[in-house]
């Protein structure tokens, strides 16, 4: 589940808000939609917070040398933030994704089984799974990100990554294929 392209933006990246918004919308919206656990509604809404929040200081960012950095940290951010800000527990019963194709190819089934498994991780466990494994970021950065030590990201990354194991059980080499 790792990007072709690992996301190091040049100092020549776009400027323009709406030049950044096309070029980095997509893989923002990706990342929404595996923090949401597949939430195709949630993710969306999460981008475009995202999004006002980055367009709000867009002057102080567009002067920096990696905005796209920024624009991922107030994606955790607010993620972790509507959260922890949720009165309801409601879920809904089941979700029917828009389309296959929409973050890459391979079995849908597996790709259902992994989005259900990663639902089912405390929010923070998910974001540091994401970040680290997804993303590929470095132990540290996703430290900075979600202000935790290091230590603090081994650990629950570790713990994540049994909680996963766990909650695939049979079914990961089941939906695997043949």
């Amino acid at each position: 589940m790792k990007e072709t392209e690992h996301d190091e933006e040049s100092p020549s990246e776009p400027v323009d808000f709406l030049d950044f918004t096309a070029a980095r919308g997509p893989h923002l919206y990706r990342t929404a939609f595996l923090l949401t656990g597949g939430d195709v509604h949630q993710s969306q809404d999460l981008v475009q917070e995202t999004l006002a929040r980055l367009y709000e200081r867009w002057g102080k960012y567009a002067r920096l040398d990696h905005p796209a950095t920024y624009a991922r940290t107030i994606l955790t951010n607010v993620f972790l933030s509507q959260r922890r800000r949720r009165t309801s527990t409601e879920r809904p019963a089941g979700i029917v994704p828009e389309s296959v194709e929409q973050g890459g190819g391979g079995d849908p089934d597996l790709r259902l089984t992994l989005l259900h498994a990663l639902r089912e991780l405390p929010e923070r466990d998910r974001a540091v799974l994401i970040l680290r494994y997804w993303e590929d970021r470095s132990i540290e950065e996703t430290g900075s990100m979600l202000s935790m030590s290091s230590g603090a990201v081994r650990t629950r990354a570790g713990r994540a990554r049994e909680r996963l194991r766990r909650a695939l059980g049979d079914s990961l080499t089941e939906n695997a294929g043949p």
